[in-house]
């Protein structure tokens, strides 16, 4: 690295991985009430029927769940799971996007020039790695986001609690809900983001810039008939709203603080090789 100035010097795989999860970190802390603003619309009336459920809707719109929730459990509600949300980041987020970049040297054989192809199928590979590695981290922070503090005990005390109570009630497995359905999203959603992303950093760089319960569903395809049967087709895009929100601000806020988090790891490394 003699000879290069910081900013030149590319990042490792070190850096890349722990710079991506502490960016997603500092992203969900700015954007976790909007998320679970979403988990409690989309959970919103799934034990009832449409028409009932249509008359008897608590929450309504983004800042109308936001201020429901603050007047009824108090501003930290807005932060349920948090912890578990933060654990999910470091797991999720490293190895989806940290690990992107040596997934596609991998599936290039090294090479500089990757076409869209090796970028989406390293972005389809790191974004269903991840969901394997931080789906526990994801049912814990969304129990957390779904249950409400006010009115009738919590299930769960606390995060290391949580954990141990599904693994107890549920078995090993439970941790582990909802994967194969997570799978398939995040490998679409990883290859849509990362590889855009990607694309447009490349031209840039070019133009000299820069919650169910136990037993409830049987499988994700019997969750989806029931949604469909009991709440109709719209049921699917409950929580849309603040969900498409939430991705916009994480994702401007996750890859800028990324980029700086990057150049700031190298800056430091070079700082420390340099010769005195």
């Amino acid at each position: 690295m003699v000879g290069f100035k910081a900013t030149d010097v590319p990042p490792t795989a070190t850096v890349k991985f722990l710079g991506a999860g502490t960016a997603a970190c500092i992203a969900d802390l700015i954007t976790f009430p909007l998320d679970t603003a979403k988990v409690r619309l989309q959970i919103q009336g799934e034990r009832q029927g449409a028409v009932r459920a249509a008359a008897s809707l608590q929450y309504r719109g983004v800042l109308g769940t936001i201020l429901t929730m603050v007047r009824t459990e108090g501003p930290r509600s807005l932060y349920n799971g948090l912890v578990a949300g933060l654990q999910r980041q470091m797991s999720f987020a490293s190895v989806r996007i940290g690990l992107y970049d040596s997934v596609k040297q991998f599936y290039t054989k090294g090479s500089e020039h990757a076409g869209i192809g090796s970028r989406l199928l390293a972005g389809g590979t790191t974004g269903a790695l991840a969901v394997a590695v931080a789906q526990p981290t994801d049912v814990v922070k969304v129990r957390f986001q779904a249950q409400a503090r006010a009115g009738g005990g919590q299930r769960y005390q606390s995060t290391v609690d949580a954990y141990k109570t599904i693994a107890r009630e549920e078995g090993f497995r439970g941790l582990w809900k909802g994967t194969s359905p997570n799978i398939a999203r995040n490998a679409i959603v990883n290859c849509t983001e990362l590889v855009t992303y990607d694309l447009i950093k490349d031209a840039l760089l070019k133009a000299n810039l820069m919650n169910s319960a136990l037993g409830q569903y049987s499988s994700a395809g019997h969750c989806a008939l029931t949604m469909l049967q009991k709440e109709g087709p719209r049921a699917f895009y409950k929580g849309f709203m603040p969900s498409f929100l939430r991705l916009g601000s994480w994702n401007v806020v996750m890859f800028v603080t990324y980029e700086q988090l990057k150049r700031a790891l190298m800056a430091a490394c070079t700082s420390r090789e340099a010769p005195f």
